[in-house]
């Protein structure tokens, strides 16, 4: 009897190891992507998705069936920091908008979730998104035509560039629009594989760094460097994936058919991001978000058991460790990357249009027209203001501003 409830446990144990392992690839090519994109370690994000989630789970009492891992909504301030403060800088920054969303669960916890409606609703948050993706347009633009991310110099051929780039978006397109299955849940991993098959004929792979590079190795981790300037940019930007935390724990309560606003709490769930966040910044990793596309994987295998998402989170520290992994990742040439990020910047701005469309705001009604128009002009337009060591400006500045606004602006309508 023993023996049989030995090897139950054995075979129920494997097949948790291989759906975590499943999770994680659904989760890589979005994991990879920020830390490619921004010029951080993507081993290094590798162990802190894996860290991240682990932490994640103890939190929230290993109750929430989800996965950890790089934010999009980082990237703008993490490219700019990184140009303007080097990583090291950037990740103070980054470490202190964990701890942003620290505070807001202990808000949350004393005064109830409705105190975050009331600070950030969606006239702020939706422009504060788009402000993100609109930003960011120019660096997909120069990058899918072969330049520098900031159009500088010339990194590969435009016409060479464009056949690139194009494939790894059309591919990405039609994944996502045809395809069935866990096929549908990684449309972003096959537009990278699809670019990097087509890079080769026109010798823009170069894998002498994939043979020098070590089968283990220890990820390049970075700590954080005390830096004002970077805090003030980036903390702002927290605004809006701290709404969007709401959104994907109530997306996964409805895949699992259980309230996890209530229990373990969404005070649990938000102290369980920031902390995560803050821990991936400590080591040089991008800051942590709950991944939608693990969601959708949950959602199509019935899989609802968080045990799954400690064995992902295993198997993404394992590779971490994995110096050729790595190695491999940084040979991806930038039109490649560049073609994904033609739709995936694109894709935030409809996020933020979507969240002021579903709030059903008249945004012809004056104190709204205010809010919005002057997030997406200061934002977009890279308006900054400075007071003596105080400096802040760009999507840092417009998320401020939309906060201030809504609060001092009269004319805020109650809710019933």
């Amino acid at each position: 009897m023993d023996k049989q409830l030995y090897e139950t446990d054995y075979k129920l144990r494997a097949r948790d190891i291989i759906l975590g392992a499943q999770m994680l690839f659904v989760a890589l090519g979005a994991l990879v992507l920020v830390p490619l994109l921004t010029g951080l370690n993507p081993n290094v994000a590798l162990f802190t998705a894996g860290a991240g989630t682990l932490l994640f789970q103890i939190v929230t009492k290993g109750k929430v069936p989800i996965f950890l891992a790089s934010s999009f909504a980082f990237i703008a301030p993490i490219i700019y920091g990184v140009q303007t403060w080097g990583i090291a800088g950037t990740m103070c920054g980054l470490m202190a908008a964990g701890l942003f969303y620290v505070l807001l669960s202990i808000l949350i916890y004393y005064q109830g979730s409705e105190i975050l409606h009331n600070i950030l609703p969606p006239v702020v948050t939706g422009p504060v998104i788009m402000v993100i993706g609109l930003v960011l347009a120019p660096v997909a633009v120069f990058m899918a035509t072969g330049m520098t991310g900031d159009g500088s110099f010339e990194l590969v051929p435009r016409s060479t560039a464009l056949i690139v780039s194009l494939t790894s978006l059309g591919v990405t397109l039609l994944v996502s629009l045809l395809g069935r299955g866990v096929l549908k849940l990684i449309p972003i991993l096959c537009g990278i594989a699809a670019g990097y098959l087509i890079s080769i004929p026109f010798g823009l792979i170069n894998m002498q760094p994939v043979a020098d590079a070590a089968w283990f190795a220890i990820p390049s981790f970075t700590f954080p460097e005390w830096n004002f300037e970077a805090i003030l940019y980036i903390v702002p930007i927290a605004i809006a994936p701290a709404i969007e935390h709401f959104g994907d724990i109530l997306a996964i309560g409805s895949v699992a058919n259980k309230d996890y606003i209530k229990d373990p709490g969404i005070h649990r769930t938000m102290l369980g991001d920031g902390l995560a966040t803050s821990l991936a910044s400590m080591l040089g990793g991008p800051p942590n978000t709950t991944y939608s596309e693990v969601t959708g994987a949950v959602t199509l295998t019935k899989v609802f058991n968080p045990a799954v998402m400690t064995w992902a989170a295993l198997v993404a520290i394992a590779l971490a460790f994995v110096g050729k992994v790595g190695a491999l990742l940084q040979t991806i040439p930038s039109p490649v990357m560049g073609g994904i990020m033609l739709l995936l910047f694109g894709t935030i701005t409809v996020v933020g249009l979507n969240t002021l469309v579903r709030s059903k705001e008249d945004l012809t009604e004056s104190r709204n027209m205010i809010i919005v128009s002057l997030i997406l002009v200061m934002g977009i337009g890279g308006m900054s203001f400075s007071a003596g060591a105080f400096s802040v400006k760009g999507i840092g500045l417009a998320g401020l501003l939309g906060v201030l606004l809504n609060l001092v602006l009269p004319g805020k309508k109650k809710k019933d």
